[in-house]
């Protein structure tokens, strides 16, 4: 019996988006994720505060985003911590809570980029396996000059008809993966939103009705 893949997706998620959703989407199905946990950080290590909405906000809105879509849940495990949300400590409880199963982090190349600033990165590295996704203007090819050593051997790149298997796993555990983004980000949608502009297509329809019925992001 195959082991179960977790995906882990973290971030502000200040809005969650369309543009999150979608890469979930393509992740999820590229390497047959039986589950997809969106995490909205609670206090993010290397962001500053400001026009950040509070934690219970950007987790209701996740709730919102991915109810009725298979495969996605938001989970409040940063968030419950109340404190600065560092990746190895997340791990260990997701660890703990599925023991058996292949963990997955889920992230864009230009947050790899900065994991030597990450707190025990190189536990990180050895403990779980690694989704990069492109991102508009970076150069995925980029996540090579990044990490030496054994931890460089471990990154290869994902083609399109390739079928990820779990044997996969003991020659690699960066997996580069060039996906088509959608042109959309919280930045942009806090900037409509002071505007008074629609979010039409942006999010769903759920977490417009939610940002303004609280009156996020309107300050």
């Amino acid at each position: 019996m195959r082991k179960e893949r977790i995906g882990l997706f973290g971030g502000t998620f200040n809005p969650i988006h369309s543009g999150h959703l979608r890469a979930a989407w393509l992740v999820q199905r590229k390497f047959s994720l039986n589950r997809v946990l969106f995490i909205p950080s609670y206090v993010p290590p290397h962001k500053e505060s400001a026009d950040i909405a509070q934690p219970h906000h950007r987790l209701k809105m996740a709730e919102l985003a991915v109810r009725g879509l298979p495969q996605f849940f938001a989970s409040s495990i940063e968030i419950e911590a109340r404190g600065k949300s560092y990746s190895i400590l997340t791990l260990a409880k997701i660890k703990s809570l599925y023991p058996d199963a292949w963990i997955f982090f889920i992230l864009g190349i230009d947050a790899f980029l900065e994991i030597e600033t990450w707190r025990d990165y190189k536990r990180l590295l050895e403990e779980c396996l690694f989704i990069v996704m492109s991102r508009p203007g970076y150069c995925l090819s980029d996540a090579y000059n990044v990490l030496k050593g054994k931890y460089r051997d471990k990154i290869g790149e994902v083609s399109n008809s390739e079928k990820i298997e779990d044997k996969s796993f003991s020659s690699f555990r960066i997996f580069l993966l060039a996906i088509e983004t959608l042109d959309v980000s919280s930045t942009e949608i806090r900037r409509r939103i002071k505007e008074g502009k629609t979010l039409k297509s942006l999010v769903s329809k759920e977490v417009e009705a939610y940002i303004r019925e609280n009156k996020l992001y309107q300050k």
